[in-house]
This record gives C-alpha cells, structure tokens and sequence, in this order.
C-alpha cells in the first residue's frame, strides 16, 4: 500500500499473521474465527492477501464477509454483472481517474460493506485509493463544509435506450415501469416519467453522516460525481450545450442555489490527496466500511479486473 499525508492505513491480513494456510480455505477458516464486525469497525479496511484466492473461489469468502449481498439498484456508475450480484468495478476508460465516493452515497439507502477482488491486476497504476471519511471532512475548508450543511440534491435523466448516461431499465436492473415505481416509492425521490420514455429522478441527500456504530461524523456525498466540474473536460463541455435539467445526472445544493466549481475541485482534491493506495496483487481481497472510508480509482494501463460485490 501506498500511503500519503494521513497516517491510517488499511490493515493488512496475511497467511502468517492469520495463523492458516495460504489459500482460500485457509482464509475461511480466520474469517470463521473472527468477529468481523468488530474488525471493520476498528480498522475500517482490511486487504486479505497472500491467500491465492480465485473469482472461483471469491463467492464461498463473499458468503462469509458479506451477510447479505446486494444489487446494484439505482447505482450511476457504468458495470457489468457478472455472478450472484457480483459486479465489475466501475467500468470508466482506464486512463482517467475515478474520485473518491462512498458507493451510492446520493441514495436513500446504500451498503455497509463492500468486498473488492483483485482478478487481473493493471500493468501499470490501477491501484483503488481508500481514505478515511473523518480526515477527508475535517481537512476540507470550513466555508466548503458551512456550504454543504443543508445537504445536496441530487438529479437523475435516465434515457430509454438511447442516450447519454444510463437507461433507467440498466439503473434499475428491470425494464417493468410498476417495479422502478415501487422502488421509487419507498426512496423519497422526486420522479416523473417523460414522453420520450425517460426518467427524471430527483433526491435529497445530506452532505455527511454519522457513523452508525462509532457515531463518527464522515464526508458522504458524490455531489462532485454529479457535478460537471468534477467530471473532467468532456462533461464540462456537454453542460455547456445541453440545459441542466437535461444532463444525465447533475447536483445543487439543497435549496436549488448552485455548486461553485471550485468548492468540487476542493472536495475532489482533498480527497485525493489524502488517499491511501492499495496496490493491487492478483488473489487480494478488499474489505471496506462503505461509511467509514471512502474509495475510487487511479488511471492504468494494461488489463485491469476488479470484482465487487456489496451488502446491507
């Protein structure tokens, strides 16, 4: 792991240290013996390496770390599924970088936990960036966290097929209007379908959250996600031609008064900066408090694949 300004750092769990053998068996029997809850919450990431663990053999160790695994429902980000609600990582041309973000921060509701696995490491870069939710909000400017107090509303165009960003039928992984309305319903979202067979999603979301075990308050937003500044040159150049109520997804503050563009690069940033590099081994597993720490991705080259699962 690559370390920066901050000095906490994902743990490291190997065969030795673990006491067991070093393959997947091995590991079963630590995670078995283990009380995992209280490890995530003492340590908020754990890498597991050295235990030659295969995308064959990730699901029995899924089963283990992860007590109820999820579906990416109303997730923004490009994937593809590919197992027992097993993902590939975000799926975003490998020369940029990906922001730090808690997954699905901008939802009402999002997972606890996720599980990365290491199947094919990039040739060079691709490490996954951790850092710590605390030290990201009280290292931003207290103008940027006074700004944010009230929240952030995000909004959601999700295209029929054709079009900018994601379908709603891939975001919802259905193409049954009355189960994205059920979905909906329980979300507190804004929604309305529109002629062209489009969906307008809108929500309120805070800007930061209490830890639900420490009480810890953490930076928990994806408002620079959402946000044309903190989408690079093209995005930027797409706001400019195409009305804000018609980009594929876009966010304000609470009370509809727009983002300054520098209060997301700040954000992005510092976030960046103080990030925590895990680089990636072929058989390593990632194990992360989605509330605690925060993640995203460094550019690479070569063939890179990471698998990702999550829970409740």
């Amino acid at each position: 792991m690559t370390q920066t300004t901050t000095a906490w750092a994902p743990k490291l769990v190997g065969p030795a240290e673990a006491g067991v053998e070093a393959n997947p068996a091995g590991l079963a029997e630590y995670l078995r013996g283990t009380d995992l809850d209280d490890l995530l919450v003492r340590e908020k990431a754990v890498v597991f390496r050295g235990f030659a663990v295969t995308p064959d053999s990730y699901d029995g160790l899924a089963d283990l770390l992860l007590p109820q695994r999820l579906a990416y429902v109303h997730g923004n980000s490009p994937r593809t599924k590919v197992g027992r609600n097993l993902y590939t990582s975000t799926e975003y041309p490998a020369e940029y970088e990906i922001s730090m973000h808690n997954e699905m921060s901008y939802a009402s509701s999002w997972p606890s936990r996720i599980l990365f696995h290491c199947a094919i490491a990039a040739g060079t870069g691709g490490a996954t960036p951790v850092v710590d939710g605390r030290l990201w909000l009280e290292s931003l400017d207290a103008e940027v966290r006074e700004a944010f107090a009230g929240g952030v509303r995000y909004t959601q165009n999700l295209h029929d097929g054709v079009g900018f960003g994601k379908s709603w039928q891939a975001t919802f992984e259905t193409d049954d209007r009355a189960a994205v309305e059920e979905f909906l319903a329980g979300t507190g979202a804004d929604h309305r379908w529109r002629a062209d067979g489009s969906l307008w999603v809108s929500l309120l979301r805070p800007a930061t959250l209490a830890h639900p075990v420490t009480g810890t308050e953490v930076w928990f937003n994806q408002a620079d996600q959402f946000h044309p500044a903190g989408l690079g040159e093209d995005a930027a150049a797409l706001a400019m031609v195409i009305p804000e109520d018609e980009l594929p997804q876009h966010a304000v503050f609470a009370d509809g008064s727009p983002i300054p563009d520098a209060y997301v690069r700040h954000v992005q940033e510092t976030g960046m900066r103080l990030a925590v590099d895990v680089d990636w081994r072929v058989g390593d597993l990632l194990f992360v408090d989605n509330v605690a720490v925060a993640h995203g991705r460094r550019s690479y080259t070569g063939q890179r694949r990471i698998l990702v699962a999550m829970s409740g």
